[in-house]
């Protein structure tokens, strides 16, 4: 087998880019744009007032912080791709994309576990809410869930950084590692195993551990009055709708990943890009609506800027 050394990769999942690259260009701008101003409003919002430093609210800036920084690797390169003749990218700079996108999923998915814990605490142990949720758990919680996945997937990027290349085209529009890897010619045994492991270890105990919580959350609602239950589920309802969401999504993501080839090329693009599109905006929208203080001092803020302007 011949191999060559592959330095730069052409992404080619562009659908019609020569006749719709301003379309697309202005979408995605204004996708954007969006999604840090949502994001953004909600994160100054509860750094700014003091009243809302808690837990539970410093958990939903770390969530949105977190798909900030996921969005930010793919969106400006995506913005340059549009305008670009040859969309393309450096081998390193495409593993490091894929190495930001991946460690960002995981992240949500633990930031996520860590909620349902604070909910789960919040709602069935009331009284040991404070000693069991204090400010220095939260800060262990965080560094744990930033920690874990950044670790898993270091040595996920470093497994394919070791890979000789012998193809250089990626049919996606943003670097994904299993792409990468399909274009070695060697042996990616260790890269598969590695990957369905971590897939495993990073997505199944969260996910079991959110369900555990909600069940249990659900149970003690079950025996409390009618006020209780609507208090716990107003609480409760943006995380597991954020929850199931990206859930989906990210289900869509893997299958695929590992689909493309047997689906139109239209529709690989489409379950790729919803992925960048529906979480990093309904996670702001459906927090800044429904948790009632987020949504006070949302009122409050544009009210005082009105005001302001007139």
């Amino acid at each position: 087998m011949n191999y060559t050394d592959v330095s730069y990769l052409l992404l080619e999942g562009h659908v019609e880019l020569e006749k719709y690259r301003y379309v697309y260009f202005v979408i995605s701008l204004t996708v954007y744009l969006m999604i840090i101003c949502c994001n953004a409003v909600v994160i100054f919002i509860v750094l700014t007032d003091k009243r809302l430093h808690e837990p539970m609210y410093i958990f939903i800036v770390a969530l949105l912080f977190n798909s900030l920084c996921g969005n930010t690797v793919i969106y400006p390169k995506l913005l340059n791709d549009f305008l670009s003749e040859t969309p393309g990218i450096s081998y390193e700079a495409c593993l490091f994309q894929a190495f930001c996108i991946y460690t960002s999923a995981i992240s949500e998915f633990t930031l996520l576990s860590a909620m349902a814990y604070d909910r789960y605490v919040s709602i069935c142990k009331p009284l040991q809410y404070p000693t069991l949720i204090n400010m220095q758990t939260v800060k262990k919680l965080l560094c744990i869930c930033w920690a874990v996945p950044f670790f898993e997937i270091g040595i996920l990027v470093i497994l394919t950084y070791r890979l000789q290349l012998c193809k250089f085209k990626l049919d996606r529009i943003y670097c994904n590692n299993y792409a990468i890897v399909k274009l070695s010619c060697g042996d990616t045994t260790a890269n598969n195993s590695y990957g369905l492991f971590i897939s495993i270890i990073a997505v199944f105990p969260p996910v079991i551990f959110i369900i555990f919580s909600y069940v249990r959350i659900l149970t003690v609602c079950l025996r409390n009055s009618k006020e209780f239950r609507r208090k716990a589920l107003q609480t409760c309802f943006p995380h597991l709708f954020i929850f199931v969401s990206f859930s989906v999504t990210s289900c869509f993501e893997v299958i695929n990943s590992r689909l493309e080839r047997n689906v139109p090329h239209i529709v690989a693009m489409i379950m790729s890009i919803e992925n960048l599109v529906i979480p990093p905006l309904i996670n702001p929208v459906i927090y800044g609506l429904k948790m009632q203080e987020i949504l006070k001092r949302i009122k409050t803020l544009f009210s005082w800027k009105s005001r302001i302007s007139f």
